[in-house]
Parts: structure tokens; C-alpha cells; sequence
């Protein structure tokens, strides 16, 4: 079994093929058989792990299972009570409720490299950074809930899934999951709910 953990760049496909010749994840990674569990929108970054392992891709993505992924988002406006509440209970969507999530606001920025496309800065709108954790993943999850909760998403940086991390990554680098790690990710992820 072969799991791979890559940070995502922003303005890449999760993919490795495109037509229009725009940047995939064949851009960062020679590993033939391998296929991303779950995606990332292009302009979203963070972790992805990546596997040949069907069960395993399986269980990390199908939203039954409840897998927590972990985002840092910059959104615009600092969100109050109220609003990291209606993320702590769910927030409702055109596609239904969202599970509760687990919401908090962080005192500092995350240190995250600088995107090569600058957030849009508007001089007379603060942002803050949330530490959203969900348990599903629809299209654009993240994205929705906190644009719903009236604070739109600037930046989305998927930091862990389960219990694999992007910690000592660079953006576009790729690195096999040693033996103990690929244990943990399997223990978290065929868990019984």
C-alpha cells in the first residue's frame, strides 16, 4: 500500500490530466496508480494524501464515515459568538443542513507561506482566521458555511485529515506516509462511529 501526503498548491486541479493544459497534481507528482482521496477546489490549498489503496481512499471520502478534516480559513470581518455558533451547530445550505463543526477563532494568523496570489486587501475590512473542523465534504463546503454565517472565505488551507498533518510541507512537495503513520491514518479511518 503507498499513501502520499501533498500540500496542494493554490491554482491546481485535483487531478492529473487537463485538457485546457492547466496545472494538476502531475505537475508535483510521478507515482502511477495513485489516486487522490477527495479533492480540493483550485483555488483552495492544503493537505491532500493521496493512495492505491481503494478501501482506504473509500473510507476517507465517503462522508457516512464522518473523517474530520481540519481547514484554517481567512475570512472577511471578525466573526462574533453568533456566528461561530450557527458553525458549531450547522448551518443551512441550499443542499441541507451541515453537521455541526467544530469552529473557533484563532489569536494569531497560522504561518503559512504567502500565496503567489495575494488575498484581495481591502483597507477599511479587518480579516480573522477560523480553525474549522468538518466532518463531510461537499462541494465547496467550507466556502458555503462561512460565506452563510455572513464572513466569505479569503483563503482556505486544508491543514490535516484525520491524523495526518502538513506540518514540515512546502507547497507542490509530496512525501510518502511512513509504516506508523499509514497505521494511524487506517486506525482513524475504519473506526466505528
Amino acid at each position: 500500500m503507498r499513501v502520499l501526503r501533498f500540500w496542494k498548491p493554490y491554482d491546481v486541479l485535483t487531478k492529473f490530466t487537463d485538457a485546457d493544459g492547466r496545472a494538476t497534481l502531475a505537475d508535483y507528482i510521478d507515482a502511477p496508480g495513485i489516486y487522490a482521496a477527495g479533492r480540493l477546489d483550485k483555488d483552495s490549498e492544503g493537505l491532500l494524501i493521496l493512495t492505491d489503496a481503494g478501501a482506504l481512499n473509500a473510507r476517507l471520502t465517503d462522508p457516512a464515515f464522518s473523517h474530520p478534516r481540519v481547514y484554517w480559513v481567512q475570512v472577511e470581518r471578525i466573526p462574533d459568538q453568533a456566528a461561530l455558533d450557527r458553525l458549531r451547530q450547522g448551518v443551512d445550505l441550499k443542499d441541507g443542513r451541515t453537521r455541526p463543526a467544530q469552529a473557533d477563532l484563532l489569536d494569531t494568523p497560522p504561518d503559512l507561506p504567502e500565496r503567489p496570489v495575494p488575498v484581495r486587501y481591502r483597507k477599511h475590512v479587518p480579516t480573522a482566521w477560523l480553525q474549522l473542523t468538518i466532518t463531510e465534504g461537499r462541494n465547496r463546503q467550507v466556502r458555503r458555511m462561512t460565506a452563510a454565517v455572513g464572513h466569505p472565505t479569503l483563503r482556505l488551507v486544508r491543514w490535516a485529515i484525520g491524523p495526518v498533518t502538513l506540518a514540515g510541507l512546502q507547497p507542490g512537495e509530496a512525501q510518502p506516509l511512513a509504516p506508523n503513520e499509514i497505521d494511524a491514518l487506517r486506525r482513524s479511518a475504519f473506526r466505528r462511529r
